[in-house]
Order: C-alpha cells, then structure tokens, then sequence
C-alpha cells in the first residue's frame, strides 16, 4: 500500500506562485503512474496533470502554467504552479498507481483575485 503526503498549500495572489510536494511511503522510480487532480467547491474531481511511462500530460486549463516532476531520491512528486488564478483554487490530490489507485489526503490552495 502507497501512502502519499501532500504539502505546500497556501494563500496566494493571482499571478503568483506555489509548489506543492508529495511525499510517497516507497520508491517512486517503480510507480509508473503519478500525478495531480483536483477538486473545487461543488466540482467533480479533475486531472491535473500526469505521468506516465516517462511521459506527461496536462489539462488544458494548466498547459504552460503547471509542471510535474519527479525526485526519485526523495521519493517525491511536485507540482510547481505559476501565474495562478482565482479558478485554480482547489484542494489539490496527489495520485499514484501500482496495481491498485492511491490518493493523498489533499492540500487546499486559495487563490485570491
């Protein structure tokens, strides 16, 4: 079982700046899939963005503004986000698969206009 601790969350104005870690239980380097969704009041659970097999793909709403990627030696996973805006506001999810899925507990993101 993977367990994921996700941090770095926080207040910020648009246009700035945030970079959310997760933290895995195990080596990273043999879970092909990881990645980041998200959730905002009264919204179903979007992708983010993800990994997969030394390749990685982003929602259209985050292309160019967000980055994943991946320390193997730290066994973490991080989202570095820029120019946020106001619709970026969520509580973020670290998401890694092996056989089964595993979820972080979430970390909120505000972002004030």
């Amino acid at each position: 079982q993977v367990q994921l601790v996700e941090s770095g969350g926080g207040l910020v104005q648009a246009g700035g700046s945030l970079r959310l870690s997760c933290a895995a239980s195990e080596s990273i380097f043999s879970i092909n899939v990881m990645g980041w969704y998200r959730q905002a009041p009264g919204k179903q659970r979007e992708l983010v963005g993800i990994t997969s097999g030394g390749s990685t793909n982003y929602a259209d709403t985050v292309k160019c503004r967000f980055t994943i990627s991946r320390d193997t030696a730290k066994n973490t996973v991080y989202l570095q986000m820029n120019s946020l805006k106001p619709e970026d506001t969520a509580v973020y999810y670290c998401y890694a698969k092996t056989t089964f899925g595993y979820w972080g507990q979430g970390t909120q993101v505000t972002v004030s206009s």
